[in-house]
C-alpha cells in the first residue's frame, strides 16, 4: 500500500458542499479542539478512537479527514486506506477553512 494521500483544498471541499458532493467529513481532533468550531455535518472521531470506531464508517463512502493543520488527518487517511477506505486530507486543516462552523 503507498504512504500517498489524496488532498482537497478548503475551497474544493467548501465548493463541493454547495454542490452536494457526497463525503463524509470525519474530523480527528480533541474534543476541546473541536468546540472551537467543527464544519457543519463533520463526524467527530478523535484520532485515538479511530481503530474502535471503524465499524461507524461505511467502506462504499469517500471520506474527508479533518484536524487541526492536516497532520493527524494526514495520518488517519494512512490508517483508513490500509483498512481499504478511500479518503482525502483537508490540506492545511481547520486552520485554512473558511466556510462555515458548527459550534
Amino acid at each position: 500500500m503507498s504512504d500517498e494521500v489524496k488532498e482537497i483544498l478548503p475551497e474544493e471541499l467548501e465548493k463541493d458542499l454547495e454542490s452536494e458532493q457526497k463525503y463524509v467529513i470525519v474530523d480527528v481532533r480533541e474534543d476541546e479542539e473541536v468546540a472551537t468550531g467543527i464544519i457543519p455535518g463533520a463526524k467527530h472521531i478523535a484520532l485515538q478512537t479511530l481503530p474502535e470506531r471503524l465499524d461507524e464508517l461505511p467502506k462504499d463512502q469517500d471520506y474527508v479527514m479533518v484536524c487541526r493543520s492536516g497532520r493527524r488527518s494526514h495520518n488517519a487517511c494512512l490508517f483508513l486506506n490500509e483498512q481499504g477506505y478511500n479518503t482525502y486530507n483537508l490540506k492545511g486543516g481547520m486552520l485554512d477553512w473558511t466556510g462555515e462552523k458548527e459550534f
